[in-house]
């Protein structure tokens, strides 16, 4: 051989010994699979089923946890702050709260008196702005609200005292007379049916008191609400901040019977599918015990064997989990549109939860698996026995 191929042979030769084995590793890994196509497709049909239940779940989860915070909130307040010992708040309250919630919610301002009709009869009266209560308190029942100034919102008890024909009437205020107009009715069933409503411009330059009470609609999760009475308390303080127990304590109630029914099915099928990938992975080592055989006689590590096998689940761990997303999604968005007739948005969020789950799973049931290869004998195994 002349001194140029004797080079380029060593060039060839030190390449090579250089070069990484990936691709080695690679094709060994799909060998493995086309090989076994039976076992593989097996175990990657439990992890699908597996990954496409969890992914509905949690998708659904998320999706529904959502809406239904959203529908809590057509139900008012959460959160109501008050002036302490019924004095009103002061002026820049109704700013400082907003800006605390950085728009995670919805803030409307009440003042309270106890006014005289005309006939002298005792009746609460509330001033307040009616955008605000419109967008806040969704529930309430309102004929028609008022959209000029001194026309005001009657509770439905209070009109057959106040304005039975839906005539102007007289409210009077610590010797302050304010001539009004029906504006609409509201209905909720509670106390607001024994009131009157006014324009908050109306009712301060009537009665010269500012609002003694903002109810809030805060948005998020019950920690984040919490952090957000701990902001309050330290924002103002000069008020008093108190969770409305009815509403926190319903949406608690309902979000966490929500969470474990739809997590302790997604537990229950991937308890199912890592014994269905354990049985597999099982089959799979007894039915290569050659094959590790001869990797051992040639040289190969425990080490490098144990990582062969444990690539090869997670390998099947993270294919059978991007299919199985597709396919969850398509069951949530499916299950969205026949049980709540309301479409559900697939939360990409939910994806690197589903694979690094999916991967942990097979490299857990892998672990009895790649036990029993370390017992391997090479010499035993090639004579047959």
């Amino acid at each position: 051989m002349s001194a140029p191929e004797s080079h380029s042979a060593e060039s060839l030769a030190a390449r090579r010994a250089k070069a990484p084995h990936t691709s080695m590793f690679l094709r060994m890994l799909v060998r493995a699979a086309v090989l076994r196509r039976g076992r593989a497709l097996s175990a990657l049909f439990a992890m699908v089923v597996a990954a496409a239940v969890s992914t509905a779940m949690l998708n659904l989860y998320v999706d529904v946890q959502a809406k239904l915070r959203r529908e809590f909130r057509n139900y008012g307040a959460n959160l109501i702050v008050v002036g302490k010992d019924g004095a009103s708040l002061p002026a820049n309250t109704l700013s400082q709260v907003e800006s605390t919630l950085s728009g995670r919610g919805i803030v409307a301002p009440f003042a309270f008196v106890v006014a005289r009709t005309g006939d002298g009869q005792p009746i609460v009266v509330a001033g307040t702005d009616f955008d605000r209560v419109r967008q806040l308190d969704r529930w309430w029942s309102v004929s028609n609200w008022p959209s000029a100034p001194q026309q005001a919102l009657i509770g439905v008890r209070a009109v057959a005292a106040i304005s039975p024909k839906n005539q102007p009437f007289d409210l009077s205020f610590q010797g302050r007379t304010l001539h009004l107009t029906p504006g609409g009715t509201v209905q909720t069933g509670a106390a607001e049916d024994s009131r009157i409503y006014l324009p908050l411009s109306d009712f301060v330059a009537w009665t010269g008191i500012q609002p003694s009470t903002i109810e809030v609609a805060a948005a998020g999760s019950p920690e984040e609400i919490a952090a957000t009475i701990n902001q309050f308390a330290q924002a103002l303080p000069s008020a008093d901040v108190r969770p409305v127990r009815q509403i926190m304590e319903g949406e608690a109630r309902v979000l966490g019977k929500t969470r474990s029914t739809l997590l302790a099915a997604a537990a229950l099928i991937i308890l199912t599918a890592a014994l269905c990938v354990l049985s597999t992975l099982m089959g799979w080592v007894f039915d290569r015990r050659r094959d590790f055989a001869i990797m051992k006689a040639l040289g190969a590590s425990g080490r490098l064997l144990n990582g062969f096998f444990a690539a090869e689940a997670a390998v099947l761990g993270a294919t059978g989990a991007l299919i199985g997303f597709v396919a969850g999604v398509g069951i949530a968005a499916w299950i969205g549109r026949a049980n709540f007739h309301a479409a559900v948005v697939p939360r990409f969020s939910v994806l690197p939860v589903v694979l690094a789950g999916s991967m942990i799973v097979t490299l857990l049931a892998a672990i009895l698996p790649i036990s029993l290869l370390r017992r391997v004998q090479p010499a035993a195994i090639l004579r047959g026995e």
